[in-house]
């Protein structure tokens, strides 16, 4: 390295400097200082210089300590083309032509020499070294999804958990009833039904009838990895609807209560609100801020059941005349708690277990 200097008659001519010198480090610290949120004992504060700076030998080695290193290698090395992309530097060609470069001359074994690799430049280098130690594109999608997870469903639940989920009851309440649907991780119906025995709304009960209906209620319904209600979005300003949204808030809560067996234990929420217009979205349901019925919907998921040989939701043969039937002898009590409870069913696979799609 060297530096000018200011020679007799104006003319400049430059000095070398030592590598090893004190004048060496602050220079190089002074023009390749980089800010960084990252913690200093986690992420170093590393400077994107000019090109000189690879001509030293082993640089980027001395930026990393030995475990960052270690773990750097380890992704480049063992990381499949796929896995690299998930780092957002090292999508389309990069990571080829890491994989490329790791098959034709074997693993890296220092991060000085993923400088051999097409594309791949110091300065590329280094943001590559700083992304696979902190991928920050990995935390943005997690967060994305956890936005979006809870612009529907409460309380904030990990996607982990709804990843692994088996099966759910979906739980619809009514003035008049309560439905539920069962079903699978593979969007089979297991059980789909309602209790007509409702009398909770025509005048004022103790408390202890209400749980003796809710509790009557639930010892129906199957187990399940959890159990999705309906979160209706009544207005609170309309004082005329405010019996209604009570009643449905004291279910709710009830239902909370009962569901959540193991919460004094574990801590863990198997009982989640669902945004009632969130599913009419979803199933394009929504005229303004009003939704319209499912039934004709529902109707046609049970005959591509029987027609289509990979249909969308999967009802049992047995059941499906049943079904069918159902509708038929209940046509004019417009029983939307059935139709509500297994669209949210399907819906809440959909949007919070499979892979969204913001």
């Amino acid at each position: 390295m060297s530096v000018p200097g200011l020679m007799a008659g104006g003319r400049w001519r430059c000095f070398p400097v030592p590598l090893g010198s004190f004048l060496f480090q602050a220079l190089r610290s002074s023009c390749c200082r980089k800010k960084s949120t990252a913690p200093k004992n986690i992420i170093p504060s590393v400077a994107f210089c000019d090109e000189n700076a690879k001509e030293s030998q082993n640089a980027l080695d001395k930026l990393f300590s030995s475990e960052q290193q270690a773990s750097i290698l380890h992704v480049l090395n063992t990381a499949s083309n796929k896995e690299l992309e998930a780092f957002k530097l090292l999508r389309g060609r990069r990571s080829t032509n890491i994989v490329e470069h790791r098959e034709k001359f074997g693993p890296f074994q220092n991060l000085e020499s993923l400088m051999n690799v097409p594309l791949f430049q110091y300065k590329t280098t280094v943001q590559v070294c700083n992304s696979i130690l902190c991928p920050e594109t990995r935390g943005k999608k997690k967060l994305q999804e956890n936005r979006f997870l809870g612009k529907f469903i409460k309380p904030d639940i990990r996607r982990e958990r709804l990843k692994a989920v088996n099966s759910i009851v979906s739980i619809v309440i009514g003035t008049r009833r309560i439905a539920w649907a069962h079903l699978d991780r593979k969007l089979a119906v297991l059980d789909w039904q309602q209790s007509n025995r409702w009398r909770l709304m025509d005048r004022t009960y103790l408390s202890s009838v209400y749980l003796e209906e809710i509790s009557s209620i639930i010892s129906k319904m199957p187990k399940a990895d959890f159990y999705v209600l309906e979160k209706t979005g009544l207005p609170i300003q309309n004082s005329s609807l405010f019996p209604i949204l009570l009643h449905f808030h004291i279910m709710e809560a009830m239902l909370y209560a009962l569901l959540n067996k193991t919460f004094a234990q574990d801590g863990q929420h198997r009982v989640l609100s669902m945004n009632r217009n969130a599913v009419g979205k979803h199933f394009e349901l929504m005229i303004g801020d009003s939704r319209t019925s499912g039934k004709e919907l529902v109707k046609q998921f049970l005959s591509e059941s029987v027609l289509k040989a990979d249909p969308r939701v999967v009802f049992p043969a047995d059941k499906v005349v049943h079904y069918r039937q159902m509708f038929s002898s209940t046509e004019p009590q417009r029983i939307e708690e059935l139709y509500d409870s297994l669209l949210q069913a399907i819906a809440f696979y959909e949007l919070a277990v499979f892979e969204p799609k913001p």
